[in-house]
């Protein structure tokens, strides 16, 4: 039998605002919890898609008209979504550009709110304030046309450096903890078809970039990996063979890391509660320190979550539990059920 530890929760929730996230998660959720996000709330409920809006009113950016746009499928071949692309305006030099993303805004204002909810006792002691935040690849993929991407990605991911400076510099360490989102990178690796135009040398390029993020955050400070199939209409946009692609990720980076990589999340399809799809965990190389979560809790399924887990279980000595993304484009009549799914498994786990 293995050992199931503690519930991570992966962003985004589908609440009103940040006092009721933490309210809910922590007052169902606490004694497993060892982090709490705030919900991704408002203007960051569709993830990234903020990010867009931000870059579409900035004076260095355009919509690029004259090129097709970008359709975004599901896992079933589906466009659900036509996009424009972005690019920069002609005659602008790169290093010129400034980006303000405001993330470390919106963290700054949410730690205020937990930090006077654990000192008020709402929250357990001990509990981490988690901050998610995308890559450069994630806007650059998702929003920028092929042209523009080399000069986006070096002056995001700059702009996105300085917002995690913010963040680790405003913050007590020992009260924070930074998720990396990596959802644009597992769909080039799955060749994606609207990323197609991923670069000969994308296995590289990705390592590279993961390691450089996590680096960036102080060894003092807790951080760790989502990695995601994306959920923008609730559902995959690429659904996995199995756990091999995530695996090859993981290693490509997690060994070159220069700080200790506190904990790693890998989805699990609804549909997948069978040997074959958990078996490439085993050669799955994590550091001793490394908390490991699988995403297999899905809504209304209690016998299929039971399932799910039992399969990794043959496979998985230890891990915790989640889901498979953020709640924050679900129906919200469904995070009651979320939650109750995940302390359902916890207490029959006995832990």
């Amino acid at each position: 039998m293995c050992e199931v530890h503690n519930v991570h929760l992966i962003g985004s929730v589908a609440l009103p605002d940040t006092g009721t996230v933490f309210k809910t998660l922590a007052g169902e959720l606490g004694p497993w919890l060892k982090r709490i996000p705030d919900g991704e709330t408002g203007n960051r409920g569709r993830w990234i898609y903020w990010q867009r809006e931000m870059l579409l009113e900035h004076p260095d950016f355009e919509v690029a008209s004259d090129i097709p746009e970008m359709e975004l499928t599901e896992w079933n071949g589906r466009v659900f979504r036509k996009v424009p692309y972005i690019r920069l305006k002609p005659g602008v030099y790169p290093r010129n550009v400034t980006i303000v993303p405001g993330y470390a805004d919106a963290a700054l204002d949410s730690y205020k709110t937990f930090k006077e909810m654990r000192d008020a006792g709402s929250i357990p002691a001990g509990v981490k304030f988690q901050v998610c935040l995308p890559t450069a690849m994630s806007s650059a993929y998702q929003f920028i046309a092929p042209s523009s991407i080399p000069a986006f990605l070096d002056i995001y991911e700059g702009a996105l450096l300085g917002e995690l400076k913010r963040i680790v510099e405003a913050i007590p360490h020992a009260d924070l903890s930074i998720q990396w989102d990596i959802c644009q990178e597992v769909l080039i690796y799955e060749n994606y078809k609207p990323y197609a135009h991923r670069p000969d040398n994308y296995k590289q390029q990705i390592a590279d970039e993961l390691v450089r993020l996590g680096d960036a955050v102080p060894a003092d400070v807790d951080m760790g990996y989502h990695l995601c199939y994306g959920s923008p209409a609730d559902a995959h946009l690429v659904m996995p063979k199995d756990m091999a692609i995530m695996v090859e990720m993981t290693d490509s980076f997690i060994s070159r890391a220069g700080r200790r990589v506190n904990f790693l999340h890998m989805p699990v399809p609804q549909d997948r509660a069978d040997e074959a799809y958990f078996a490439p965990l085993k050669s799955l190389k994590l550091p001793q320190e490394t908390e490991f979560y699988l995403g297999l809790i899905h809504h209304g399924d209690a016998d299929g979550d039971k399932a799910r887990l039992q399969e990794a279980c043959k496979v998985v000595g230890r891990f915790g539990v989640a889901t498979e993304c953020g709640w924050g484009r679900t129906d919200p009549a469904r995070v009651p059920g979320l939650v109750s799914a995940h302390r359902r498994i916890m207490e029959a786990q006995g832990a």
